[in-house]
């Protein structure tokens, strides 16, 4: 069986030295990148600059100015990083222990021994570049602070964010392949949809066909929710069963190679609320004039106010809240988001998310949500998912 695309081993050397280049360009003498599990945002940073998938502790991956980075775990992940991850230099950084916890077989590591090794000139340090700090405990914000005094922070988040906007040809393959993986999750949730049918069944349906596909997990959890409990932004798969004219709110994003995809669909059961099918109808609009509008140079704001514009002249803009489109990379709700008070430019090779938003209305929610690629001359859809979907 042929191999699913991945990154390749030469790609995170590449990205290593795009964080040199902001070293410079900032006048930092390091950058410490932080990861956690967090579902949804904590294991960005570990996974883009070292493929190492965070689980149970903490990392923090320490770039200088010249050389390769190391990888700071705690004391039950150092064999873990060094046999999954791309950095070979992994040590167990004291910060990271356990007070109350003894590791009598571990060479734990002072982050001020750490930095001596990476930097030209020991106690020379002057300013260090902080990636994922809103992440960071206060403890060990603190301790890092302690282990480096009369240094200068230096939140680098933004400009860590934007060095992989634009995605690379293994990316983009990547990418495109989790989006086969959400249609075919997507996909086995429809044909689980019948009245009767609880909402953790059909969930259990989507997931385990994007696991059989490939999935190692999911960016946010997986959304099915029915009739009254697809009325909030987010939810979480219930008991609650199918009842006959319901709406049912789909939305999968599915995890591959540390890369996001994400669909946003709606289901018709039966004769739902005359309501919920001009709402939807208003939300296809609005994800269609948005698709037209995608080009690279053009701020991203301006798509997605074609979309808000469509959605408030059919009355429904106080449902429209949030910032409808935004990047999916080892995020699934990625930097940059075009929100209206965003001036970011949507540019060639980013992966852009559509989310048509529609929420805390009196009859419901839904999204419409699709993934594009952003070609020389426009927008790539990387799925062919329909928008009308009807059971029964």
């Amino acid at each position: 069986m042929k191999r699913p695309p991945f990154i390749p081993a030469e790609e995170y050397p590449a990205r290593w030295r795009k964080v040199q280049q902001l070293l410079a360009q900032a006048d930092l003498d390091l950058v410490l990148a932080y990861a956690d599990d967090r579902a949804t945002f904590g294991p960005a940073h570990a996974r883009w600059l070292a493929n190492f998938p965070v689980h149970f502790e903490p990392v923090c991956i320490v770039i200088g100015q010249y050389g390769d980075p190391v990888l700071l775990s705690g004391p039950e992940s150092d064999q873990y990083a060094m046999l999954s991850g791309r950095i070979p230099d992994v040590r167990v950084l004291r910060e990271f222990t356990h007070p109350d916890e003894d590791y009598p077989y571990a060479r734990i590591h002072p982050l001020a021994e750490v930095v001596t090794d990476l930097v030209a000139t020991p106690g020379a340090v002057r300013r260090v570049g902080l990636a994922g700090r809103g992440l960071m405990s206060y403890d060990f914000l603190s301790a890092l602070q302690a282990a480096l005094p009369g240094v200068e922070w230096v939140d680098v988040e933004a400009a860590m964010c934007q060095l992989r906007a634009r995605k690379t040809p293994a990316e983009q393959a990547v990418i495109r392949y989790a989006y086969h993986i959400a249609e075919l999750g997507l996909n086995a949730a429809i044909a689980a949809i019948a009245p009767g049918v609880t909402e953790r069944a059909i969930m259990a349906e989507a997931e385990a066909a994007m696991r059989r596909a490939g999935a190692e997990g999911t960016g946010i959890d997986t959304i099915v929710a029915a009739g009254v409990n697809a009325r909030p932004i987010l939810a979480r798969s219930t008991f609650r069963r199918v009842a006959d004219d319901d709406m049912v709110l789909l939305t999968v994003a599915p995890r591959f190679e540390g890369y996001h995809a994400a669909i946003g669909r709606p289901v018709l059961v039966g004769s739902p609320n005359a309501e919920i099918y001009r709402a939807l109808e208003v939300a296809v609009n609005a994800q269609q004039a948005c698709f037209a509008e995608l080009h690279p140079g053009v701020e991203g704001r301006a798509v997605e106010a074609v979309g808000r514009r469509i959605v408030e002249t059919a009355g429904l803009g106080d449902y429209f809240l949030y910032s409808g489109v935004h990047s999916v990379g080892v995020i699934e709700f990625e930097p940059p988001i075009f929100g209206p008070s965003s001036r970011a430019v949507i540019e060639q090779e980013m992966v852009i998310s559509v989310d048509i938003p529609l929420f805390n209305a009196p009859w419901g929610g839904l999204r419409v949500e699709d993934g594009y690629l952003i070609t020389e001359t426009g927008a790539e859809k990387l799925h062919e998912t329909p928008f009308w979907i009807r059971k029964g």
